[in-house]
This record gives structure tokens, C-alpha cells and sequence, in this order.
């Protein structure tokens, strides 16, 4: 209905922006999501063998029950979950709807959006929730060939790279488990990494393994060193020893990602500090701007170490009780 008002609309279909969709829909308001992609896309885009770092009950929304064989779940189960619960809370998900700005003020919000043929659309609410999260925008490097299609920031499967000389930038979690998959399955791998070792918060049983393939030569490793130039053929690195040129096929710069600050710069969201924190009431969640509820990782601003599915899921629970408290049911 062109003239239908959500009581809440979440921008955001990941677990984060469900539970805020469910725990809004429990205080008796009418809510809605949009995504520019699908239900979780960031989880979707996660490498397709990937395993949590974190038990199944840790990621459980709406006091729906995850159940898994596994210790640790996998992503396919993560995201088989996530649908079951979107689907039992019959959550009203508008799926490929990319925001382009929003318009209006606390009670009476317009959001303006396209859809993947860039036909606008434009929904009405009294309240917004960001739980955008941070997956979709990668940290450049802002070095010269970094625009190649050789180049990629995301990392899926092993499989296309067999017998070939694979770069992989980063020492944190993704890089090492993505330098031990493409090494497992047959690809030359060579990681670089700024600092002089495997970051400590590297995963406990990761770590020893990839310390242990760079001891034994089977992955090459260039410490306190930095990619500088990627080419066709090769990239260029400068180490302690100097400028050195390796022979290449594809690159993997796994060098972290960030929030959008200009969408929530567009909204009227101001930052505070080095780390860009949103200001935000710590309580109620609620920013600057009134009416505009933060959740999720972006929370955190720059510091996306902080929030994950594990505490960010319970932010929907403190915008419905601040909804609730506020805000008079609309039928």
C-alpha cells in the first residue's frame, strides 16, 4: 500500500537487523526491512566452506533455537537458520532495495530507494534502525593496479587457484585461513603481512598452523612488509630486505573492512573521536539524530573487533524497549 506507515524500518537484513525486526514486532510494532542484497547477505558472502568462530546458541535470535551436529556451526547452516527464523516471525523483507537517501524527521521518515533496475520505490516510518554492518566495504590500499581483476577482497574457494601463485595480504583471521586453504588445495601461496608476525588474536587453532606451514617454507611469508605496485604478471612488495618483485596470478588483500560513514553522515549521524564512534545513547541506542537507532557493528565505529552476531543480536531488544517506552502503538 503506497500510503502504509512502518512503525519501525530496519535498514538491514543480517542477524543483527532480524532480531531488531522480531524484538520490534514482539512490542506489538508493524516493522519492516530492507537490504541491498539478499536476507544475511554478508554472511552469504562469507567463504562457502567457512566455520564460526563461536557455538550455534551464541547466534540465536528471537529465542528460536539453533540446532547443529557441530561444535562450531558452518555458514550454510547459519544461513539455513537465519531464513527459518525469518520465515516463523513472517518478517517483511524487501530484498535487493538499495537505500539511496532518506527524507522527513522523527515520526514521519520517507526512505528512498532503488532496486537492482534502478526503479525508485519509497517507504514510509516513524522510526529507522541502522544495522548496516560493515562486510561490504573493504580498507583500499590505495596502491597503483589495487582496480585489477586479479585483485579480490573477499575471499570464497580454494578450487579456482590450483597450481597457481596467489598473494594473500592480511595477518588476522581471514588471511590465515585463506592462506592455508588455497595452499591446501594446491595453490603457491605467499602472504604478506605489515606487522612482524600472525596477529595474536588469530584463532587458537589456526595460529599454530599457519606458523607452522611458514616455518616449514610450504607458504611463503614477507613480514613487516607492504605490497606497493600489483601488475598483470607480478606484485611488488618492499620489505626489510628491500624492493622485491614476485611472480603472480591472483591477489587476496584481506586487509579489514569498515562501516559506511557517509550513509550514516547523510542521515545527520555525528562521530566522535579517532575510532568514529556514532554517537549514540548507550541505553537506548538511539543517535543523535531523533528517531535514527543504531545496531550492530557500527555501533563500534572503526573498532568492527568489538560487535559481532554474539552481543550485537540483543541491540534489537534495547530499540524495541526504547520504542515501547516512547513511542504509542500504531495499529
Amino acid at each position: 500500500m503506497a500510503d502504509e506507515v512502518f512503525d519501525l524500518l530496519v535498514v538491514g537484513a543480517g542477524p543483527t537487523g532480524l532480531a531488531c525486526a522480531i524484538e520490534a514486532q514482539k512490542a506489538g510494532f508493524k516493522a519492516v526491512l530492507v537490504d541491498k542484497g539478499c536476507v544475511c547477505n554478508s554472511l552469504f558472502h562469507y567463504p562457502s566452506h567457512m566455520t564460526f568462530f563461536t557455538t550455534s546458541e551464541l547466534l540465536e535470535i528471537g529465542d528460536i533455537p539453533f540446532p547443529s551436529p557441530n561444535a562450531k556451526p558452518t555458514r550454510n547452516e547459519a544461513l539455513q537458520y537465519y531464513r527459518q527464523v525469518a520465515a516463523h516471525y513472517k518478517l517483511d523483507v524487501r530484498q535487493y532495495q538499495r537505500v539511496e537517501r532518506v527524507t522527513g524527521a522523527d515520526g514521519d521518515f520517507t526512505v528512498h530507494m532503488v532496486d537492482r533496475f534502478d526503479r525508485p520505490t519509497e517507504l514510509k516510518a516513524r522510526k529507522l534502525a541502522i544495522a548496516t554492518g560493515y562486510y561490504d566495504l573493504p580498507n583500499m590500499m590505495g596502491i597503483p593496479g589495487e582496480d585489477l581483476s586479479k585483485v579480490h577482497h573477499y575471499y570464497d574457494d580454494p578450487h579456482p587457484y590450483f597450481g597457481l601463485d596467489v598473494v594473500v595480504i592480511g595477518g588476522k583471521n581471514s588471511a590465515a585461513i585463506a592462506a592455508l586453504e588455497l595452499w591446501r588445495h594446491g595453490a603457491r601461496v605467499t602472504l604478506v603481512h605489515r606487522e612482524g608476525e600472525i596477529h595474536r588474536h588469530v584463532k587458537y587453532w589456526i595460529k599454530p598452523d599457519i606458523e607452522n606451514r611458514i616455518k616449514n617454507g610450504e607458504i611463503k611469508a614477507y613480514f613487516n612488509s607492504r605490497v606497493v605496485k600489483i601488475t598483470p604478471d607480478t606484485v611488488e612488495i618492499e620489505s626489510p630486505e628491500g624492493r622485491e618483485m614476485l611472480r603472480n596470478d591472483f591477489v587476496f588483500a584481506l586487509t579489514g573492512y569498515h562501516p559506511d560513514f557517509a550513509f550514516l553522515e547523510g542521515l545527520g549521524v555525528r562521530f566522535e573521536g579517532q575510532d568514529k564512534l556514532p554517537v549514540c545513547n548507550a541505553q537506548t541506542l538511539e543517535s543523535n539524530v531523533p528517531g535514527i537507532y543504531l545496531a550492530g557493528v557500527i555501533v563500534a565505529g572503526s573498532r568492527t573487533n568489538e560487535i559481532f552476531i554474539e552481543n550485537g543480536r540483543f541491540h534489537g531488544r534495547q530499540i524495541a524497549q526504547a520504542l515501547a517506552a516512547k513511542t504509542a502503538v500504531h495499529p
